[in-house]
């Protein structure tokens, strides 16, 4: 019974195999290797493009604000009868800036303008902005204020009551760029007429490669300027992206084949007191030493003193800082 219920199982047909469906042969082409993308790839934006479109919606939304906030009044413009906008009228901003309509309406929009430092100094003067405020709109700009302006708010009244009791000893504040941002009125008269210098040009870098009677009161010209640009170029490394910087050798590089010619040398030095040699205008040669003292832990704002060498100089810069006090008094 055994064997025959064994026979009979084995001789029970096998079940039929799971039929196949030829599939077509892919086209030649290409292999890919590694698992198929499930969708599109995204594009990722770069850093500085996600950058540029928050301080363009910033530069908006701040001109807005600023826009709602200032009355006809305030610019001398009638306010009328059926005025339903807080403040002024964009075409109004435009008008008083100088500028189309459209162009305006888009800076208010976030389009991806460009915005010149003119128009950009006209919109300030426009909207009344105060230092802080017109700072703010340069800088969600991305552009330098070439009418900074001669009172710098980062200076404060105990630095500038430092600066008058350093007198009659020269003395002035700078930051690392060189913009000279209050100086007293020994070092007014030390190397020109700083009173007659434009906003623009209160920086040492810039005096010393294109202000004639600067750099025919300096003795060793040639070395001194070598030197001042050796210690931009070792400044500007913490800044290579700066807007300000970049302007600044701009402008230095254009207006002045000497700088070019120094800038080129790629050489480096570090700040240092040095002692230095002037003819003054009106009191003569003077031998000074010069130090930095500085503001901050790292090489930012400082303030530049100049102490006589010897009693001569001693008695010339008493001298100088007569005749700065007589031309304040306007005597």
């Amino acid at each position: 019974m055994t064997t025959m219920a064994v026979r009979a199982t084995e001789a029970q047909p096998r079940p039929a195999e799971p039929s196949v469906t030829a599939q077509p042969r892919p086209a030649e082409g290409p292999v890919t290797v590694g698992p198929r993308p499930t969708q599109e790839p995204v594009a990722v934006r770069p850093r500085a493009a996600q950058e540029s479109v928050v301080r363009r919606h910033e530069l908006a939304a701040f001109l807005r604000h600023r826009r709602e906030h200032i009355t006809p009044e305030q610019v001398g413009l009638p306010r009328g009868r059926r005025r339903r906008t807080p403040g002024l009228r964009r075409e109004e901003v435009a008008q008083l800036s100088a500028v189309g309509v459209t162009w305006y309406t888009w800076l208010e929009q976030a389009r991806d303008i460009q915005v010149s430092v003119q128009v950009l100094d006209a919109l300030a003067r426009t909207l009344l902005l105060d230092f802080s405020e017109r700072e703010h709109l340069f800088n969600l700009a991305g552009a330098v204020d070439p009418s900074p302006g001669k009172n710098c708010p980062s200076v404060t009244a105990a630095q500038r009551a430092v600066l008058e009791q350093l007198e009659p000893f020269p003395a002035c504040l700078q930051n690392s760029r060189y913009d000279i941002l209050a100086y007293n009125r020994t070092y007014g008269l030390l190397l020109c007429d700083l009173a007659t210098v434009p906003p623009e040009d209160l920086n040492c870098m810039i005096l010393a490669y294109t202000h004639e009677e600067w750099r025919s009161s300096i003795v060793h010209l040639e070395e001194t300027t070598r030197l001042m640009a050796a210690k931009l170029r070792a400044a500007m490394a913490g800044h290579l992206a700066d807007p300000a910087w970049k302007t600044l050798l701009k402008r230095l590089r254009t207006e002045s084949a000497e700088f070019r010619e120094a800038w080129d040398r790629h050489e480096v030095v570090g700040v240092r007191s040095k002692r230095k040699q002037f003819v003054n205008a009106h009191v003569g040669p003077l031998t000074l030493d010069h130090t930095d003292l500085w503001l901050s832990p790292n090489s930012g704002p400082r303030m530049v003193t100049y102490a006589p060498a010897d009693e001569a100089s001693r008695e010339r810069l008493e001298k100088l800082h007569a005749i700065a006090c007589r031309e304040a008094r306007g005597t």
